[in-house]
């Protein structure tokens, strides 16, 4: 709103002499004063007004959106019910957070196809590409699935999400993500993974009843532990990056809710996910960007000279991971901010088991993209990434029934071509 304090508070106010004496060229110069200054006056007012009417100003009700068009709550309502409402009545209602997001995107298409009803929050921001963002939101959508453009910083937008359905569970894997943005943009990692994460669970401990919570914490709070494989039960206290300690310090806040609020909570400790429809910062997705671009490729070596490996693991079976953990998981036991009786309160790790190196992934792209690979080794710098990761998985497939199934060069496979689809320029592009 433009500022008035520069508008005289009584315009045309006229004080008059003591000498004053009529004559009809002072008063004509009074009037003009006099009518200028009311013309200053009736301005004012009537840009305050037009400041002030409903019509030019932002309404104090939130909107609700999705794509570019907004929509009051009170007409939008109707189809959050629709989408959040499951096929039978033994079907879960789900608010996924993070829904236009790589996981996120998969696991809200993978409950609407069994049935389950399911709503979608996403900010939609431009850590990548949100055209990639977008057309996962049209895939979604096609499916039934609506997606409420919001922030979960936005405590007044998840209480009338919540007003407006009853969940039971709540897939929480918006974050910000990625290890070596940290270091340009710290804040984000606070401002998303932890304010974002407390300011969600502190609605949610006043809902009654409580949903079930199931969130995406990471294997990056394994850190510079050299103990391998990574199980539940090692250290966590040293990790290697602002994102790490972000996701660790998401761990002990949830236990911390858990504790007093009877939330019931299930964290996984995701490991280096991958497929179609990923996310352009990793490092399968931009080799395979660079390497058909003709472009040399940087392939990081351990101080050792050893090769960098990661626990590669496909979106398909973080997916089954994600349902498992949420099949399982327990009713929390709390409600309207009061806990009744101790809650369930459960860590996973959800990855492939087999780690693979860099180097190999890189021989693999080469043979699925048919193109001589331009390389060069470079020591592994200090930005927040790790030698190695490597999970224990006992945990998962004892409780969850988790089991994954694609190796890596199956997997990659099905991600070439749907990266050979989607970025070839066909308006057929690729859907799941």
């Amino acid at each position: 709103m433009s500022h008035l304090d520069n508008i005289p508070s009584t315009p045309g106010k006229h004080k008059p002499d003591k000498a004053f004496r009529f004559h009809s060229s002072a008063a004509s110069s009074s009037l003009s004063k006099l009518t200028l200054y009311s013309t200053v006056f009736l301005s004012v007012l009537l840009i305050f007004l037009l400041l002030s009417s409903p019509s030019s100003t932002p309404s104090t009700r939130r909107h609700l959106s999705t794509g570019t068009q907004h929509t009051p709550v009170s007409l939008s309502h109707k189809v959050i019910r629709k989408s959040a409402r499951p096929r039978s009545t033994t079907g879960h209602t789900v608010l996924v957070t993070g829904a236009a997001g790589f996981v996120g995107s998969h696991v809200s298409l993978a409950l609407k196809r069994r049935g389950d009803g399911v709503l979608g929050l996403d900010n939609f921001n431009h850590y990548y590409d949100p055209t990639l963002k977008r057309a996962r939101e049209k895939i979604l959508e096609k499916a039934g699935v609506f997606i409420v453009e919001g922030d979960i910083n936005d405590r007044g937008l998840l209480q009338q999400l919540f007003d407006a359905v009853v969940f039971t569970h709540v897939m929480h894997l918006a974050a910000q993500a990625g290890v070596r943005y940290a270091m340009q943009s710290p804040g984000s990692y606070i401002h998303s993974n932890i304010a974002g994460f407390v300011n969600l669970l502190e609605v949610l401990k006043s809902v009654n009843p409580q949903p079930a919570i199931i969130w995406a914490s990471s294997s990056s709070v394994y850190g510079l532990n050299s103990k391998v494989p990574f199980s539940e039960k090692d250290r966590t206290d040293q990790p290697a990056s602002l994102y790490a300690a972000t996701k660790k310090a998401g761990e002990e806040i949830a236990h911390t809710y858990n504790h007093i609020y009877g939330l019931s909570i299930t964290g996984l400790r995701f490991f280096t996910v991958y497929g179609p429809w990923g996310r352009p910062d990793m490092a399968y997705f931009f080799f395979t960007r660079d390497i058909m671009k003709g472009k040399t490729i940087d392939v990081y070596e351990s101080p050792d000279k050893g090769s960098v490996a990661r626990d590669f693991t496909y979106i398909d079976d973080i997916v089954k991971g994600c349902l498992g953990a949420l099949d399982t998981a327990k009713k929390s036991t709390g409600g309207g901010g009061k806990k009744r009786e101790p809650a369930q309160f459960r860590i996973f790790n959800l990855g492939n088991t087999s780690p693979v190196p860099v180097s190999r992934l890189v021989s693999i792209l080469e043979k699925l993209l048919k193109v001589k690979v331009k390389k060069k080794v470079v020591p592994l710098p200090r930005n927040g990434d790790v030698e190695f990761t490597h999970a224990n998985i006992t945990l998962a497939m004892k409780e969850l029934g988790y089991k994954p199934t694609t190796d890596l060069e199956a997997g990659l496979k099905k991600f070439v071509k749907w990266y050979l689809s989607f970025y070839s320029g066909s308006k057929k592009k690729s859907s799941w």
